[in-house]
């Protein structure tokens, strides 16, 4: 039983060239306007910090982080569609948010589609703010779209503690 347990229990490493296929796979899947292998394979292999999310031995989702002068940025988060709301993003935001304080920055951004509600309510939930929106920042169906600017405050010792 423990075994079981282990095995469906996910786990976090860093995200490598060779996890491309598995990672766009998901991206295809989970978004109109998936990210090009080019743009993942330069995050991968630039100063970015990458993340695999594996359960049972599979990639479920992933995290792209940027870090740089006391300022964290998510460039993308994704938890494959099937694997959806079971928790895993928000222990893949956890994580995130862990691996910015560890690298001591002092404010954590990330962009959303202003239509992805349930994205926004996660990161509500988890302490960030909206700060400001992009107009017509996303490409759509019907022209573009426009994202919403979050924050979380890493210093304030109220935020969130993971």
């Amino acid at each position: 039983m423990i075994a079981v347990l282990q095995e469906l229990s996910p786990s976090l490493r860093p995200l490598g060239l060779s996890d491309l296929p598995e990672v766009l796979a998901i991206e295809r899947v989970a978004y109109p306007f998936p990210w090009t292998e080019r743009v993942l394979r330069d995050c991968i292999d630039g100063s970015y910090s990458c993340w695999a999310m594996e359960q049972a031995g599979a990639i479920v989702g992933y995290g792209i982080l940027s870090i740089a002068v006391g300022e964290a940025q998510i460039l993308n988060l994704c938890v494959s569609p099937e694997r959806q709301g079971k928790g895993l993003g928000r222990l893949l935001m956890e994580n995130l948010i862990t691996l910015s304080r560890r690298q001591k920055a002092e404010i954590l951004f990330l962009e959303v589609r202003a239509s992805n509600k349930i994205a926004q309510m996660l990161y509500h939930n988890m302490g960030f703010n909206q700060i400001g929106s992009r107009r017509n920042y996303y490409p759509a169906r019907q022209g573009r779209e426009d994202a919403v600017l979050m924050a979380l405050d890493l210093v304030d010792p109220n935020t969130l503690l993971v």
